[in-house]
Formats: C-alpha cells, sequence, structure tokens
C-alpha cells in the first residue's frame, strides 16, 4: 500500500510540474459541458518535408502527452467528455493548410488547431479559424503578422516565438558582441521575408548594417545554396545571417562549414535553431553559435522532467516546438476546465489576460489587445561536443531576454483586436 501511494504521488508530481501554475481570470473551476460532448484538438503540421523533424509526427505525440497528464492530474472525466486528437499534414503549402483546418472545424468537429510551421500556412489558418469562430494557437510558425494588424483577430492565439523575438536576441547580441556588417539570407516566402525584416531593424537599432540581403527558394528542393555562400565570401561581411529553418538550414551550416566560411573571419548567426538540426549535423558543426530560443530542455528540473518523459516516449529529446505544443494544449485545456466550456468565446475570455507560468513558458502573459503570449525567451549557445555530459546535451543558456524586451511593442503591430 505504501508503494502504491508514492507512485500515484509521483505521478502527480509529475503532472503538476507539466502544468505548472498558473492564475487570473476565473480561476476556479466549474463542472463542464461540451457542446457535443467531446473536446477535439486538430494538429497541423509538415510531417513529410522540412520542418517534419523539427514539428511533425512528435508535436502530435507532445499534444497527446498533454492530454494523457491532464487526464491524469484531474480525472478521465474532468472536461465532462472524451478528448480526440486529430493529425494532418499541410506539405507546407498554404491552400493545403487551408483547406484541412476548413475540414477539421466543419467535418471533423475540432474546437482548436495546433501547431502549424510555415508561416504561410500558419496565415492561412488564422483567416479560416475567423472565419469559423474556431480556436487557433499557433506555436511553430514566427510570423509576427499573426499579430499584425492583416491577420490578428479574436480566435487566433501565438504562443512560443515570433521573427521579432529572435532579432531581439540574437540580432542584437551578436552586433553588441561586434559583428557589424551583416549579410543575410533568407527563404523567399512569409517567414523568411519577416526574418529578414526584424533582424535587418534589430541589426541597425544596435549599430551594424546589413551589406546585402538575398532570397533562396522554399523548400529549397536541391539543397544547394553554394551561389549564395560564394556570394557572402566576396562581400566579406563579419556576419553570415541564415534565416533559413529545418532542413534548409541544415544544409547552408554544411555548407558554410564546406566553403570554410568561418576561416575567412565571416561569423555565422542563425536565426532560428532547433536540437533536431543539430542532431542531422552534428554538434560540432554549429559549436559557438549563439541563438535565441524560448525553451532548453536541460535549463532546469522541471524542464528536464518532460524531456525525460519524451526521450522515453519518442526516443528523441523534444525540440522548443514539441514542449510547446504540449504546453499550449495544457493550458487550451486549462482555459476549457475553467471556463465550464468549450464555447469559443468562452475560452477566448479566459485566455486574455491570463498570467501563467509551466515548465515551458516562464513569466507568461496573453495579450488581450493582439493575442501574443508575452513571456521570458533565452540566448543560448551550442556546446562542442566534447562538453557534452549525454546525447542530445547541445547547448548551454548564456542569458535571458525578459517578456517585455522579447514581445514587439504593441504599437508596431497595430492590431485592433475585435470583441
Amino acid at each position: 500500500m505504501r508503494r502504491l501511494i508514492a507512485i500515484l504521488g509521483a505521478t502527480l508530481l509529475v503532472a503538476a510540474a507539466c502544468g505548472g501554475t498558473s492564475g487570473g481570470p476565473g480561476a476556479s473551476a466549474t463542472a463542464v459541458k461540451l457542446n457535443d460532448g467531446k473536446l477535439v484538438i486538430g494538429v497541423i503540421n509538415d510531417q513529410s518535408g522540412v520542418y517534419a523533424d523539427l514539428s511533425g509526427k512528435n508535436a502530435v505525440e507532445a499534444v497527446k502527452m498533454a492530454v494523457e497528464d491532464f487526464k491524469a492530474k484531474y480525472g478521465d472525466n474532468v472536461l465532462g467528455g472524451t478528448i480526440e486528437v486529430i493529425t494532418a499534414d499541410h506539405q507546407n503549402k498554404a491552400d493545403v493548410a487551408s483547406a484541412k483546418a476548413q475540414e477539421f472545424y466543419e467535418r471533423n468537429g475540432a474546437d482548436i488547431i495546433l501547431d502549424v510551421p510555415t508561416s504561410s500556412a500558419a496565415l492561412a489558418i488564422a483567416k479560416v479559424a475567423n472565419d469559423q469562430k474556431k480556436l487557433y494557437i499557433n506555436v511553430t510558425a514566427a510570423s509576427t503578422d499573426l499579430t499584425a494588424a492583416a491577420s490578428c483577430n479574436k480566435y487566433t492565439f501565438h504562443y512560443a516565438y515570433d521573427t521579432y523575438m529572435l532579432a531581439q536576441g540574437t540580432g542584437i547580441t551578436v552586433t553588441q558582441q561586434g559583428g557589424k556588417s551583416w549579410y543575410i539570407i533568407y527563404p523567399n516566402y512569409a517567414f523568411g521575408q519577416d526574418m529578414e525584416k526584424s533582424f535587418r531593424a534589430a541589426v541597425i537599432s544596435a549599430g551594424g548594417n546589413v551589406i546585402q540581403s538575398d532570397g533562396s527558394p522554399f523548400p529549397n528542393t536541391t539543397g544547394d545554396f553554394s551561389s549564395l555562400l560564394l556570394k557572402a565570401g566576396q562581400l566579406k561581411p563579419q556576419v553570415l545571417g541564415a534565416m533559413q529553418a529545418g532542413g534548409d538550414l541544415v544544409n547552408v551550416v554544411k555548407q558554410y562549414n564546406e566553403f570554410k566560411l568561418k576561416d575567412q573571419n565571416i561569423k555565422l548567426a542563425i536565426g532560428l535553431l532547433f536540437d533536431t538540426d543539430i542532431t542531422a549535423l552534428g554538434q560540432d558543426a554549429f559549436a559557438g553559435t549563439l541563438y535565441t530560443t524560448p525553451w532548453v530542455w536541460s535549463m532546469d528540473d522541471q524542464s528536464k522532467q518532460f524531456a525525460d518523459k519524451f526521450l522515453k516516449r519518442t526516443g528523441i529529446r523534444p525540440t522548443f516546438a514539441h514542449a510547446g505544443n504540449y504546453s499550449a494544449a495544457w493550458q487550451y485545456m486549462e482555459a476549457v476546465r475553467r471556463g465550464g466550456t468549450d464555447d469559443a468565446d468562452a475560452v477566448v475570455k479566459q485566455l486574455e489576460g491570463y498570467k501563467f507560468s509551466d515548465f515551458f513558458i516562464r513569466n507568461g502573459v496573453v495579450r488581450p489587445e493582439d493575442h501574443w503570449v508575452m513571456h521570458d525567451a533565452l540566448i543560448a549557445q551550442v556546446k562542442p561536443k566534447s562538453e557534452a555530459k549525454e546525447p542530445f546535451d547541445y547547448s548551454k543558456v548564456v542569458g535571458t531576454l525578459s517578456a517585455e524586451k522579447a514581445s514587439r511593442p504593441l504599437a508596431d503591430g497595430g492590431c485592433k483586436m475585435p470583441k
């Protein structure tokens, strides 16, 4: 009996650590009434292309973990019905993403859609969510347009990071450390264009300048970035700013090393880095690189606890996209529990102005004016393999960006949130 009590206690502690602490409007829970007797959580992402590793099917597993842990903490019938997780591959295409979202909301009865890397796809789903008056929490796209005048809406929330956060961390830090002249290469679609804009502004604000910037095809099916890297050698900037992500970034870094640009005193600055990128190429290929991220799995005991569970389930340590999807799913279910309903308008009211911290989000608050989730960000640095204490021990945290500094000022976005 004592052993059973100890096991049950440990299980509850794990669930509590993942859920974290929270507070805000309507913090006390009421009996939950679901509109159709079930809660359906949709996960739409890239499951076959350049972003499949950093998010993909393991992001779906993260959401399923959140559901299981939520039930373990509160009971199987906590939300008054079944909780179902459905998923689809958007193939990094905006039209496919839009069609899948519409299908999820209309035919599958999805109450919310999560994840959605690829900014063009993310923006397409924001429009569908607004038209359908259904919840959408974006975790893995970076476009600041999600919270800007053109696309912000009552039903869309931006959860983990955006290009402004990345630029305020990496762009300013690298420039202040002496990297004054930049050559920026970026994937030529919504995400990359926004990255170029955000990094250019950050570099200039820190006293640097952008010599030139060039776009590359997305997805880059050939994996060839040689023309841009040869150009970097000709321009001789102090910093090559690589704004690609996922498989494309892996190819950029591989060719950066093959062209020996570091030996030419051209420092590499990476706009967006995931642990799966480091796994693909080996951490020595990235050693010394500074980057900005919302989360590192080894940052503290609470994060490690989640990462251990995820490793046991999937065989890898989680990226911040995986962890962010777990956290977003949990906080959504908490909002349903607090409000006593899955009605979208009621859940929006529970989320707006909500303050919370969990294993992923620190010092979080959902900004009512544009639905950006403000929270602290981290400045991290890739360690050489010789310093790794275990597999996937890639990075160390070297600084923190406060929630206020990591968040684009409201005036810059211009969102006029409809009520």
